[in-house]
């Protein structure tokens, strides 16, 4: 070791951390051989608490405020003991410092549908996400479970074990809670409140605690949500035949507009036909099926006119000379010619 490490060494006596970017949570002091002078300064700030490591244990945690080490790391004294060992020090402390800010925003969902039993559809697969906030409470718990001796611990690395405990949390809960899924989506304050509560425990004990829980949506894969949407449109249908009488009514005339009227509807006049039937019988609806109609008698054919009798033909020719309508003259003409006709 040079002599100007040495000496740098024995100046180092104010120990702070200045954050200059979110999302670290652990972060040791950099100190040469891991070594603190006697007496030096400790600076926390408000959003920070510290953890002293002295001799490889959990020796202090400090909260926000200014303190005076005291250890049984004396440098100078332990360097002129141990010249022999190239000055290097048996004695070793670290500093850890914590961020204790609420961490906003974090995410969480389900990578893969999660199936549980539902009252209304048997069997489903539901997926979820939503939003959740936590801050760190106590620095020796989170560093004796989770960061250990590492030089920095980031959000991004805890982010992993935090969302796993969340999605086995979920489905839990969803699979204990025997709501229907129809009901899911108006209660899912309570479904938050639930998860909160089941995982509080598990983040205390890695000296976390859980500020807000928030689930934003609860969903089906889209197979199982077109069957739903089926099932909700069926029920604001209501009266099925009525509906379907409607549909019809409303089709025949945009069936008429087409070429060949409603039998362009379909391929030729026996397409027509067919579809012109299932019209009828949806318009009849549920109304039972009128009697059939016995066909109308064949008409008699009318009787051919018989030929005039000469006696109705002289009697028709006297009462037109009664009336004035013809002369004697052609009376008697008309008469002769008729018995000519009868006698031949």
């Amino acid at each position: 070791m040079s002599l100007g490490s040495f000496i740098k060494k024995q100046f180092i006596d104010v120990l702070q951390w200045n954050e200059e970017s979110d999302g670290t949570l652990a972060w040791r002091y950099p100190m040469e051989d891991f070594e603190i002078q006697y007496g030096a300064s400790l600076t926390v700030r408000d959003s920070q608490m510290a953890v002293f490591v002295n001799e490889g244990k959990v020796a202090d945690v400090f909260g926000p405020g200014m303190y005076k080490l005291t250890t049984q790391t004396i440098p100078v004294l332990t360097y002129l003991k141990n010249w022999d060992k190239l000055f290097e020090s048996p004695f070793k402390s670290d500093v850890y410092f914590f961020s204790t800010r609420l961490q906003l925003g974090r995410k969480w969902g389900t990578p893969q549908p999660i199936t549980i039993r539902d009252k209304d559809f048997g069997m489903v697969r539901l997926r979820a996400f939503g939003m959740y906030s936590y801050k760190l409470l106590d620095p020796k718990k989170f560093f004796t479970e989770i960061s250990g001796t590492r030089a920095t611990y980031t959000v991004d690395e805890l982010e992993q074990q935090l969302r796993n405990l969340v999605v086995a949390t979920m489905s839990a809960t969803l699979g204990g809670s025997e709501l229907p899924f129809l009901d899911m989506a108006a209660n899912q304050i309570l479904l938050a409140e639930r998860m909160q509560a089941t995982m509080a425990p598990t983040f205390d004990r890695y000296g976390l605690t859980l500020d807000n829980f928030a689930v934003e949506n609860i969903s089906l894969p889209e197979e199982l949500q077109k069957a739903i949407d089926t099932r909700i449109s069926m029920g604001m249908v209501g009266d099925l035949g009525k509906y379907t009488q409607y549909q019809v009514a409303n089709s025949m005339p945009l069936a008429a507009q087409n070429e060949g009227g409603l039998a362009g509807v379909g391929a030729g006049l026996a397409a027509g036909v067919g579809m012109g039937q299932v019209m009828m019988d949806a318009l009849r609806g549920s109304q039972a099926p009128a009697a059939p109609v016995a066909p109308a008698a064949a008409p008699v054919p009318a009787a051919a006119p018989a030929a005039d009798d000469p006696e109705a033909r002289l009697a028709k020719l006297k009462s037109l000379l009664d009336k004035g309508l013809v002369t004697q003259a052609d009376y008697d003409s008309a008469k002769a010619e008729i018995l000519k006709q009868l006698i031949g």
